[in-house]
């Protein structure tokens, strides 16, 4: 990573993730500079120029259109978005080989650079293994952002069950970003007590609170058509940890070399991220029903990891 106070940070994707990411990037002042890139120029120059007009409100942030190469050479961190969208009724895994082919393709541009590549584009565990292969890289400077985005639906979920500020509630979405995934709820706690010793609160609950945990995506594509405007923010936030070197632990995806007895495969568990990258991952206390779960959900993506690659 380069030596800089203002970093620069690339965008790769201009699709309605993509520039939710741009706008909320500059509204958390991640960086100096901003570089947009798309298959379509065009779009990406469009994009630019209108944030540009914008820069009253986010402050003196350089925002351009860029090429790839100068993106690999120059930036601190870059964010890739580019890819096909969940359309309704779809999963996340649906999405598989397209992706997996664009992921790539971009991927490969960064052999040899200093840039942190951060993953968004969907499914987002196995994009961050296909990445990690593409570039060359080390495992821990290519970052999903994997849970965050569930670990924070869980998070409001629950404050609106108790009646009580989501800030307030700990909990965490571990494994797969997609139908495997697994609300921790045995470590879950608010105030620094257990969830499951919280006066009022019931266990039946977890059911259901875990279903829409799950569910949200479906639902809002359902109605719009994407979503957006939530891992934008949750991109912002990633980036702002690292660049600033806040050193959070965060459920972002990396490489794993080997978890829940599942070898070489990307899923999320709390990470130490830094300006390194994932510097260190944390299994946290399970209960047997969690473990169970996560072997399970660490089998999904190895399969599908070996689907991709027998495709291939």
């Amino acid at each position: 990573m380069r030596s800089v106070t203002q970093p620069r940070v690339a965008v790769i994707g201009m699709g309605w993730v993509g520039a939710s990411v741009a706008i909320s990037s500059l509204h958390r002042g991640v960086a100096g500079e901003l570089l947009l890139n798309d298959i379509n120029s065009d779009l990406a120059e469009g994009e630019a120029m209108d944030l540009v007009h914008g820069g009253l409100f986010h402050g003196d942030i350089s925002v351009r259109a860029a090429g790839l190469a100068e993106i690999a050479e120059t930036c601190d961190a870059a964010v890739i978005t580019a890819g096909r969208g969940s359309r309704p009724g779809e999963t996340r895994l649906d999405l598989l080989s397209a992706n997996a082919a664009i992921v790539g393709s971009i991927a490969s541009h960064f052999r040899g650079s200093s840039t942190l590549l951060v993953i968004v584009t969907n499914p987002v565990d196995v994009m961050t293994y296909v990445a990690c292969g593409a570039s060359g890289l080390p495992p821990r400077r290519v970052i999903g952002t994997g849970t965050m985005l569930d670990s924070a639906r869980l998070r409001q979920v629950v404050g609106r069950e108790l009646g009580i500020d989501s800030r307030s509630v700990h909990a965490h979405v571990a494994g797969e970003h997609g139908d495997s995934e697994i609300c921790l709820w045995s470590s879950a706690h608010v105030g620094g007590r257990p969830l499951r010793q919280w006066e009022g609160w019931i266990r039946e609950r977890e059911l259901s609170c875990a279903d829409e945990v799950r569910r949200a995506a479906y639902e809002i594509i359902r109605r719009k058509g994407a979503t957006n405007h939530a891992i934008g923010l949750v991109t912002a936030e990633l980036l702002r940890g690292i660049l600033k070197g806040e050193r959070r632990i965060l459920t972002v995806s990396s490489l794993q070399e080997r978890v829940a007895g599942v070898e070489n495969v990307a899923l999320s568990l709390p990470t130490l991220v830094t300006e390194q990258g994932a510097e260190r991952v944390f299994t946290p206390d399970l209960d047997e029903d969690e473990r169970t779960a996560l072997e399970r959900s660490a089998g999904v993506l190895s399969s599908a990891i070996d689907a991709l690659e027998t495709a291939g």
